[in-house]
């Protein structure tokens, strides 16, 4: 029961194979299922062979986070933070900001000094 959606997304990318969407449904749905490399996989292909499809960064920096991987994460969240800001999507900017200033150690007591 837990793969069909699984394999339901898979079916769709072997018509779609470049489709982004499909790729990070697959990253998310490997997460979910705990399988952390395919998931890794996924969300790598995405920033770079999609590198505009700006939620990848978030996700694929609390990955990297998750697994102790955090100059990676501080690095992923840079890169996310200037495509976000190049393709002025306030939003995602605003959410890897935050998570950027989480993984530097900023609190947000910093601000008021």
């Amino acid at each position: 029961m837990e793969t069909t959606r699984l394999n339901k997304l898979l079916d769709f990318l072997k018509n779609e194979p470049n489709d982004e969407f499909l790729k990070y449904a697959l990253a998310t749905e490997y997460l979910r299922l705990n399988e952390t490399d395919k998931s890794l996989l996924y969300y790598e292909d995405l920033v770079n062979n999609h590198p505009r499809y700006v939620g990848t960064y978030y996700h694929l920096g609390k990955l990297y986070e998750a697994l102790n991987r955090k100059e990676e994460a501080i690095t992923t969240y840079e890169t996310g933070m200037a495509i976000a800001k190049e393709l002025r999507d306030n939003h995602a900017f605003s959410e890897l900001q935050s998570v950027y200033q989480e993984a530097k150690g900023f609190d947000d007591d910093d601000d008021d000094y």
